[in-house]
């Protein structure tokens, strides 16, 4: 990584990339492993972006995401990076999740003998569920809210996925629409008539065509000793290393702009002009939108149209004796039936080993988001107090935590709101018209770390599957 000295002739480069969050470095990382010589330039001193890992006095706190699930596709990615020994698996109590109802954590039924026992789902909603696999799909874009009320009924909305989209989008699921927030739902009704009926032949599927043998298995959570930050450092010195990657931190971008003779221009405040036949923008769509204000006035406003909520995370470490509840699971979430601000707190110390001194426990809480974006706002102490107000009857929280840090997300997770997909393929239309110019990011394809990981490799193909089909 380094930064060049003032230049005015302009640098020229096959492959930009702006943005060295984990869609920036995976589109970088993919496009080197595939011979092509790639300059990413990033405006902070770092690269990670949301992804980021801080260990303090025998503390490991994550500044943004906390796993990763494992797929064949990121086993072959671990693979390649060898950080393999690096692994840690997510404890085996990861697999219970809790919900607070009426002021009491309550465990999320793990199998169907819990759910008709459990305490979180009336008859009532145990006859809806029943009934879902009568109930024909309808041909009209969906809310979550709209789609779950409709097919599973009022109180699987409220205790089950309600606090899901809390924990997942810090989003509103009467906002947010199914197709284009998780897809893979909306299509288990769409091609078999039935989520129930969907379901069970995915199963039956993954029988017949089992996964390949990983380590971790597939579906099971990961992080690694160190954090979540060795994946993206992994990635960044594989790109340096290759010989065909060149990484620039402290490069804020201060203009882009299209070539006459083909190709775009990019400023930088270092003082760098660099030219490329390829620029691919894998920041933010807000900042997407800033960037491209001068390029296509429509493009920028239709990015600029993606809401991102605030969200803030507030890391507690405390003794062993002073939190009552066993922690013997993911996490806690908080329905919004339950009218808190919190969206939920993640058992962080029992999730993965080696996260705080012995005799410790650490708790990462996560408030604001869609429906409460003030309560992200305030000093660490107003932040603290609103938590602990919400978690403390909870969990049996006594006292203050011996560890604070918080974490503020002024634009946390993109909202893939009703009329998103319209709202995608505006922008598809619009890069039409671009040559030479690709964006990605976890505002398109999926907001998790695999998902970028996945479409920054999608991208790095398309490229060079587009360059060679012009070259023939």
């Amino acid at each position: 990584m380094n930064a060049h000295s003032n230049d005015s002739e302009p640098i020229n480069c096959p492959y930009l990339v702006i943005g060295g969050g984990i869609s920036g470095l995976a589109t970088a990382y993919h496009l080197t492993q595939m011979g092509k010589t790639v300059t990413l330039l990033e405006a902070s001193s770092r690269v990670g972006g949301a992804v980021g890992s801080v260990q303090e006095d025998g503390w490991l706190r994550e500044l943004g995401p906390n796993s990763l699930m494992q797929t064949p596709e990121m086993a072959a990615l671990m693979s390649a990076l060898d950080l393999g020994s690096e692994i840690i698996e997510a404890n085996a109590l990861a697999k219970k999740r809790f919900v607070a109802k009426n002021g009491h954590p309550v465990a999320l039924p793990g199998n169907p003998l819990e759910l008709f026992t459990s305490p979180l789902f009336s008859m009532g909603d145990l006859w809806h569920l029943a009934r879902e696999a009568w109930i024909k799909p309808v041909d009209k874009e969906e809310t979550i809210a709209e789609f779950v009320k409709r097919r599973l009924g009022q109180g699987f909305l409220d205790w089950a996925v309600d606090p899901f989209v809390s924990g997942v989008y810090a989003g509103d699921p009467n906002r947010l629409s199914v197709q284009a927030a998780i897809p893979k739902i909306y299509a288990l009704e769409h091609e078999s008539g039935s989520l129930i009926r969907g379901g069970i032949a995915k199963m039956k599927a993954a029988k017949t065509n089992p996964a390949p043998v990983t380590r971790p298995e597939k579906g099971k959570l990961f992080s690694f000793k160190r954090g979540l930050q060795t994946l993206t450092d992994a990635l960044a010195s594989a790109i340096t290393t290759s010989g065909r990657g060149d990484i620039h931190l402290d490069s804020a971008i201060t203009h882009i702009r299209q070539l006459p003779e083909g190709g775009w221009a990019v400023g930088s405040d270092q003082g760098k002009t660099f030219h490329t036949k390829q620029l691919i923008l894998s920041t933010p769509a807000h900042i997407s939108a800033q960037l491209l204000g001068e390029v296509d006035g429509v493009l920028a406003e239709s990015l600029a149209a993606i809401e991102y909520p605030p969200v803030s995370s507030v890391v507690m470490g405390f003794d062993r004796s002073h939190v009552a509840h066993p922690l013997d699971g993911f996490g806690l979430l908080l329905p919004s039936k339950e009218k808190k601000r919190t969206l939920g707190v993640l058992f962080s110390s029992t999730l993965f080993a080696n996260r705080t001194p012995d005799g410790k426990v650490l708790l990462t809480a996560f408030i604001g988001g869609r429906k409460h974006p003030e309560a992200a706002e305030g000093s660490d102490q107003e932040l603290l107090d609103r938590v602990l107000g919400d978690l403390s009857p909870l969990l049996g929280i006594k006292g203050k935590p011996e560890f604070l840090r918080v974490k503020y997300w002024a634009r946390a997770i993109p909202q893939y709101e009703l009329g998103y997909l319209q709202l995608q393929e505006k922008i598809t239309q619009r890069l039409t018209a671009l040559p030479g110019l690709s964006l990605n990011g976890n505002w398109r394809g999926g907001i998790a770390v695999g998902d970028c990981l996945t479409n920054g490799k999608k991208l790095a193909e398309r490229l060079i599957e587009n360059a060679r089909m012009e070259g023939a």
